[in-house]
């Protein structure tokens, strides 16, 4: 069975998936192996298994596992759909004759709540990079673009040069699955993109002579990582919260649901939110319409006369 999940990560590459994706169902079928294998023989080795014994029963019976050892709902749906992927892979190899995953319901998962910023506290934590520090300006553009275009950060730090139209404003992103998309960003995002590379070398060099280096560089002009991108967010929240400047917490991806959630208050339809975030099926971007509800209500209560009344 390891040789045939070997062979469907790599059709998960061929198929330009994230490497997210790839490492994520690369390493629940291993844990679904692993449990496949739990047995010993004679001699005390592992029992091998063989993916044509596959079938729904054994399937079900991992799951039961997996509800046994009090797994997260979000996690187990995660499992089965890469037992899914994987039973589809076997079967166009014509490995297994049907799909015995494909009958295999995924719990229900809660759906949570984005948590966002206001407009005031992304503005707040957005200016709290010091400019006359080394990497202020650079901290400030990521800052800016994060929350002016709703990039994940794995999309931010993938950005080279020639990825940025300066003259419409406009920014090439590639996101999951290597899909690319074009993003528009604002004003207060352009300047501090120009301020930022125009610290870090002239403008017309930048543009013309390196158009696929990466525009946001670590201390060793080497790209910067997404590990590095969560930890300069994390760095500048702790700051505003200790001069009392921001209000919560957030996540680097916070700002992601700050921008969607700020378009869709400000009268933005789903579809368009859906093309900037580069969501592939709209039901994911309605999740945000809970906050929108939400952002009705307070105005309600704050607005209508009789909005606190008792009947």
């Amino acid at each position: 069975m390891e040789a045939e999940i070997r062979q469907f990560a790599d059709s998960l590459v061929g198929r330009n998936a994230s490497d997210h994706t790839v490492k994520g169902y690369l390493g629940d079928l291993q844990q679904f192996h692993e449990y496949l294998t739990r047995e010993e023989d004679s001699e005390g080795k592992p029992k091998p298994f063989s993916v044509r014994e596959l079938d729904a029963r054994i399937i079900r019976e991992y799951l039961g596992h997996l509800h046994w050892q009090k797994i997260e709902k979000s996690s187990i749906a995660r499992k089965i759909s890469a037992i899914r992927s994987f039973c589809r892979f076997l079967c166009k190899r014509r490995i297994l004759p049907h799909n015995p995953a494909k009958l295999i319901r995924s719990p229900k998962v809660p759906q949570k709540v984005p948590n966002y910023l206001t407009l005031e506290d992304c503005v707040t934590l957005i200016e709290t990079p010091d400019l006359d520090r080394p990497g202020g300006r650079r901290d400030r553009a990521i800052l800016e673009l994060l929350y002016a275009c709703g990039l994940r950060v794995s999309e931010l730090t993938g950005i080279n040069i020639g990825d940025i139209d300066f003259g419409e404003d406009l920014i090439l992103v590639r996101g999951k699955g290597k899909k690319e998309r074009l993003v528009p960003f604002g004003k207060k995002c352009h300047e501090a993109l120009k301020a930022y590379l125009q610290e870090r070398c002239s403008e017309p060099a930048v543009h013309s002579a390196e158009p696929d280096l990466p525009v946001f560089l670590n201390v060793r002009g080497s790209r910067l990582t997404t590990r590095s991108v969560h930890y300069l967010v994390e760095k500048h929240l702790r700051s505003a919260l200790r001069s009392n400047r921001l209000n919560q917490r957030i996540s680097p991806h916070g700002l992601r649901h700050s921008f969607a959630t700020h378009l869709l208050n400000s009268g933005a339809d789903l579809r368009s939110i859906q093309e900037l975030l580069g969501h592939k099926n709209l039901a994911t971007t309605q999740r945000y319409t809970h906050l929108s509800i939400g952002h009705l209500m307070e105005q309600y209560d704050k607005a209508h006369p009789r909005a606190h009344t008792k009947g």
